[in-house]
C-alpha cells in the first residue's frame, strides 16, 4: 500500500520534513516515489503540491496522520 508521509532531513534539533509518497513497507527515511511538499517546523512553513496529493488519494494512497493534520485535510 502507498502512503503520504514525512520523511525527516535536516541537523540535529532542526528538523526539516519532506512530504514523500512512499510503500508503507519502507523505512521511515528509506526509499521514495514522489516528493509532493515539504514542512518546516521551525519556521511553520508549508509547501504542498496539492494535485498531486488529490492524484494520491484517488489511487488509493493513505495519509499518514502528521501529514493529514499539517495539510489540514
Amino acid at each position: 500500500m502507498t502512503v503520504i508521509r514525512l520523511t525527516r532531513m535536516g541537523r540535529k534539533k532542526q528538523p526539516f520534513y519532506r512530504i514523500a509518497v512512499t510503500d508503507s513497507r519502507k523505512r521511515r527515511d528509506g526509499g521514495w516515489i514522489e516528493l509532493i511538499g515539504h514542512y518546516n517546523p521551525m519556521t511553520k512553513v508549508i509547501v504542498v503540491d496539492n494535485e498531486r496529493v488529490d492524484y494520491w488519494l484517488s489511487v488509493g494512497a493513505q495519509m499518514s496522520s502528521r501529514v493529514k493534520k499539517i495539510t489540514g485535510r
